[in-house]
């Protein structure tokens, strides 16, 4: 083994800035459909949802097991709802515009019609709905872009019809400005978790609370009651992996396809350590180059963050009811070494259109005490009536 010669001209290199052309020629595309890129998923297949409920650690039996499913009011395995990423790269943070000005995703706001069942097919339809320019501390001038993505499912021998319609958002920030004014600081100390700790997470774990096929009765809910918490983390390279395995990434690409994109899209191409190009989505597994666009390491995907909180809410929901919304945001970067607890409480109760509704504010806290994630969302309850 020898030791890399880390290339000068990479720590060096300079990274492009906003500027008013780029901006404008940008605007130009409000409004008009986005072309490509390929979804991960087209279908929601058995293995689809499994790979989708098993990258954002959720146990649910329905997600995944047949026998389990069948006995629901579903009559078969259904599709936690955030798995609409997994359908569509743009809502999931693909944006277009600004090359080489870093892409950070701040957040959804999904609205679900129905549940996505075993055999959808899903086809999503995405355009930019707004650009916004806006002062930064982070970055000196950031850039938040708005797609307006709507999803509609086909199943054998019937007609599509719309599950669901998002709101996705990211923010354009200037990498090399973001690096020099560190939003977090010279140094964010990494936990290190002892053996006692990880005991007492493990055992959080085997405690959380699946809902299940026990109805939660809309009658019994009253505002202020709290949510079961979903622990996530301590976050690793490995948890990011498995995030990827579910929902695809958005620039992941092998040998050949990756050169076709960089030929594609040159802003893309990074060079590494080892003077190869690699997109910037690598920030999630790449500590080197997290710290470059102004955070102290690598952190997690924002979409897996959101899908943390749908978990949350699907395990306090029960098999009887639905999501019906999510709207949240992406506060601040889970780092790796972070432990997240999402919980939440009941913020009203009430019936529109026939409907037994219930709303929650969420919230998603790290083990330093810092918000990294907050929403709001709501629930569709059976009734006993």
């Amino acid at each position: 083994m020898h030791e890399l010669d880390v290339n000068v001209n990479y720590a060096r290199m300079e990274f492009p800035v906003i500027t008013d052309e780029a901006l404008e020629e940008l605007r130009a595309r409000i409004g008009v459909e986005v072309t490509g890129p390929d979804p991960y998923l087209t279908e929601a297949s058995r293995d689809g949802i499994r790979h989708w409920a098993q990258g954002i650690g959720d146990r649910n039996p329905l997600w995944s097991d047949p026998a389990y499913a069948a006995g629901t009011r579903h009559g078969g395995i259904i599709a936690p709802p955030t798995i609409c990423y997994a359908f569509d790269r743009v809502c999931s943070g693909y944006v277009g515009g600004l090359p080489g000005i870093h892409a950070m995703f701040a957040g959804t706001d999904f609205r679900w019609r129905r549940p996505i069942r075993v055999g959808d097919r899903i086809t999503a339809r995405a355009h930019l709905a707004e650009l916004i320019d806006r002062p930064s501390e982070f970055s000196g001038r950031a850039v938040q872009q708005i797609y307006r993505v709507v999803f509609t499912a086909t199943s054998e021998g019937g007609n599509g019809d719309v599950v669901c319609e998002a709101d996705s958002w990211c923010f354009r920030t200037q990498r090399d400005v973001a690096r020099e004014r560190a939003k977090y600081g010279e140094h964010v100390e990494a936990p290190v978790y002892t053996e006692a700790e990880i005991e007492k997470i493990a055992a959080e774990y085997a405690a959380e609370e699946i809902r299940g096929a026990t109805p939660r009765w809309w009658e019994d809910v009253a505002v202020g009651d709290e949510l079961a918490p979903v622990l996530k983390g301590p976050l690793t390279v490995t948890s990011i992996v498995a995030f990827d395995q579910g929902w695809g990434g958005l620039y992941i690409r092998a040998h050949g396809l990756a050169f076709d994109m960089f030929d594609r899209h040159p802003a893309l191409a990074i060079p590494n350590i080892y003077g190869a190009p690699e997109p910037p989505e690598r920030v999630h597994w790449d500590a080197d180059l997290a710290a470059r666009v102004g955070v102290p390491g690598a952190y997690d995907y924002g979409p897996e963050r959101i899908s943390w909180l749908g978990h949350l809410m699907t395990n306090w929901i029960g098999d009887d009811g639905e999501l019906r919304r999510l709207n949240a945001q992406v506060r601040r970067h889970n780092l790796v070494g972070d432990l997240t607890r999402c919980t939440g409480r009941v913020t009203r109760v009430y019936e529109e259109g026939g409907d037994h509704l219930v709303d929650c504010e969420l919230e998603a806290t790290n083990q330093r005490g810092e918000l990294s994630a907050k929403g709001v969302a709501t629930a569709v309850l059976p009734t006993r009536g």
